[in-house]
């Protein structure tokens, strides 16, 4: 059983469980944590902390009726260029708090979509960071493009402000999907965004795709992987869609009776899998893929795999700064969000006010538990603690999904889909709670 293949288990796929890319979750966030918390923290920290930055640019031109994304449809440029004033003043003031010998390592731009910036406007922004933070000159800067708002004047300006990585949204490929989540993006489109970008020397492309979108099928979800396989991405991240529109609007305009049901939804998914498999691509958590020389495989190989709010990683920092609407920061002390709507982030900002409006400290058994749960999403197995509830665990062990080894857990390849089950159970502050987590599948 241990080696089984995954198949679809319906009592943990229709599970509602934290994806951990943050402990405690993101749902344990709330208004009693601010600035005067996070300029506390940082007096803490320990010397010349490795430091990772996230850009938030809350902009797109269109609506994509899936996303669950903090995002806004700008009717002119000025709310973009007044947005962008109050980032500056954002960047000022965090690194004003930051521990002067903070080292940068990783910068990402994401959205929204940064590809909504003029070429001039990108690179001020990295200049000011440049400026008020000390970037190692082998920093990765990772930026998240819509294909559709790629052109070569924006490839040659996020290229010269030293963007070594591109991560491009396709979702699928299907004409069909794409008019029933308003993104119509012809394969066309996407390669030649790709294209772009290497002609200006940004040579890692990431791609993302996604499964459970309304009118998909297996065999649409395997030639999206294998279109994706085809333009030689070098990382694959697929995610299941998570529909919420009690907390996403928008999503109200993507037809219920077209979604697929949950079995259907795991079938996309190891479809997905499968294609990138024999596209040549390793596994890299549950939701990842690389080809074998991408600095991410080798990580999963040496163990130094990482999670964070961008999922799977090769960030090394310990110090996350958040900049801009509704971005947040990480320290071991624990989490701030700034204000998630631009128009009242950007008054906060310009008025001297607090932007930072919720989060959650976090104790030294928080940041233990943190570290476990994401060690196990890293490398699929964990040492047993005195304080696991071994009776939560059984039904897992007992399904052929984990294997207990002594004092070593073990997840099989039967259970990977369902590891984010087994960090619930692991979890002691976990509670099933509604409409607060993604199911597991």
């Amino acid at each position: 059983m241990a080696g089984a293949s995954p198949e679809f288990l319906a009592k943990y796929a229709m599970e509602a469980v934290p994806r951990y890319t943050s402990y405690p979750p993101a749902t344990h966030f709330h208004a009693g944590v601010g600035l005067a918390d996070w300029a506390d923290w940082m007096s803490r920290q320990a010397p010349a902390p490795q430091t990772s930055i996230y850009v938030h640019i809350p902009f797109c031109k269109t609506m994509c009726w899936y996303c669950g994304c903090h995002t806004t449809i700008p009717n002119r440029h000025d709310r973009i260029a007044r947005y962008l004033d109050a980032l500056d003043h954002d960047i000022c003031r965090r690194a004003a708090l930051a521990p002067a010998d903070a080292r940068v390592c990783h910068i990402h731009f994401g959205g929204g979509s940064p590809d909504m910036l003029r070429p001039a406007e990108f690179i001020a922004i990295m200049n000011r960071i440049r400026t008020r933070f000390t970037v190692e000159p082998d920093a990765e800067i990772a930026v998240e493009l819509d294909p559709r708002g790629v052109t070569p004047d924006l490839c040659a300006a996020v290229a010269e402000a030293g963007v070594t990585r591109a991560s491009l949204g396709v979702q699928d490929l299907s004409e069909a999907v794409q008019a029933l989540i308003h993104r119509i993006q012809p394969r066309a489109t996407v390669e030649a965004a790709a294209d772009m970008l290497r002609v200006a020397g940004i040579r890692a492309i990431n791609m993302d795709m996604m499964y459970g979108l309304p009118g998909q099928t297996c065999d649409g979800v395997t030639a999206t992987a294998r279109a994706l396989t085809d333009m030689g991405a070098d990382r694959v991240s697929v995610f299941g869609y998570a529909h919420v529109p009690w907390f996403k609007k928008h999503q109200r305009a993507i037809p219920e009776d077209r979604l697929p049901g949950a079995s259907e939804r795991f079938d996309q998914m190891m479809a997905a899998a499968n294609a990138l498999a024999e596209g040549g691509y390793e596994a890299i958590g549950f939701d990842h893929f690389a080809r074998p020389q991408d600095p991410l495989a080798r990580a999963a190989r040496d163990g130094g795999l990482r999670r964070n709010f961008q999922g799977y990683t090769t960030d090394p920092s310990d110090l996350l700064i958040g900049l801009g609407a509704s971005a947040i920061s990480e320290c071991a002390q624990g989490y701030v969000q700034t204000e998630t709507d631009p128009v009242r982030y950007a008054e906060r900002v310009s008025s001297g006010q607090d932007m930072l409006v919720r989060g959650v400290a976090r104790t030294p058994d928080d940041y233990a538990t943190g570290l476990r749960l994401a060690d196990l999403l890293c490398r699929f197995a964990l040492p047993l603690s005195p304080d696991d509830d071994l009776d939560a665990l059984a039904d897992m062990i007992a399904d052929g999904l984990v294997r207990r080894m002594g004092d070593q857990l073990t997840v099989t390849a039967a259970g990977k889909p369902y590891v984010r089950n087994l960090a619930a159970r692991l979890d002691p502050a976990f509670r099933v709670a509604a409409q607060q987590h993604s199911v597991a599948v």
